[in-house]
């Protein structure tokens, strides 16, 4: 209130809501609530932070010729399942198998594409050394098995094929590892630390709250409608959940 001016009641409640006389708004200071930066002291960039050249034929001094064995990129992997050094990566969804093309692909894609000064990849797959043989065009039938014609990496479900970390987000880097992922022989996807660890939390409580009681081990341990006979042993051991090398993400 000011001393000889006259008060009208449009002006009180102007200064209740942070407006002066006339309405003209009135600073105020307050406090901003910032989120705190990442924190990276944990992390330490290697010497050479790009991903290493593979090499296209093993250095072993004679290949013996194998079959194909396809139980190597049947059912989920074993090994290289959860991050080591990196906090984001290539996670494959299914099984398939890697040829030196697809090495150089990932190698030359993402060495353009990160910074190697903040940033670095490491492999989570050995160099090819698997020996496929194949006939040459026109020949006959027989003869015994072909000569090796090249080598590839056996690849199953939930494996991680590569890591990216350094001094950034996961927004920075997930463009290019979409690229990489979309070229791949088998399906695969972009994860991070937490995404990964949010997706078997999914998937472990999918399995937790299922309601329906007819589950693939019980149907087929009742042997209904004499099924053990058609199932495959795979089927048996990985309890229906993967098709060959597919794995079947509706099955639970």
């Amino acid at each position: 209130m000011f001393p000889g001016r006259d008060h009208h009641p449009g002006e009180a409640e102007a200064e209740v809501h942070g407006q002066g006389p006339g309405g003209v708004a009135v600073p105020r200071a307050g406090l901003k609530k910032l989120a705190l930066p990442p924190d990276y002291s944990g992390i330490t960039i290697p010497e050479k932070p790009k991903l290493k050249f593979m090499d296209k034929v093993p250095a072993v001094p004679k290949v013996q010729r194998e079959p194909r064995r396809l139980r190597d990129i049947r059912g989920p992997s074993q090994e290289a399942t959860d991050f080591t050094q990196g906090q984001y990566g290539i996670l494959a969804l299914g099984g398939g198998y890697l040829h030196w093309g697809h090495f150089e692909m990932m190698r030359l894609t993402i060495g353009r594409s990160m910074d190697p000064k903040s940033m670095f990849a490491v492999w989570r797959v050995p160099a090819p050394y698997k020996p496929v043989t194949r006939k040459s065009l026109g020949h006959r039938m027989g003869g015994g098995k072909g000569p090796v014609d090249h080598f590839v990496t056996a690849v199953k479900s939930g494996r991680l094929v590569l890591e990216v970390g350094g001094h950034c987000e996961f927004g920075e880097v997930r463009p290019f590892l979409a690229r990489v992922a979309q070229k791949l022989p088998f399906p695969a996807v972009p994860v991070s630390r937490e995404s990964l660890r949010e997706m078997r939390r999914k998937e472990e409580e999918r399995r937790r709250d299922n309601q329906n009681p007819w589950t693939f081990e019980r149907v087929v341990a009742s042997n209904m409608l004499g099924m053990r006979k058609y199932l495959s042993p795979y089927d048996l051991h990985l309890k229906g959940r993967y098709w060959g090398k597919f794995f079947l993400k509706h099955r639970v």
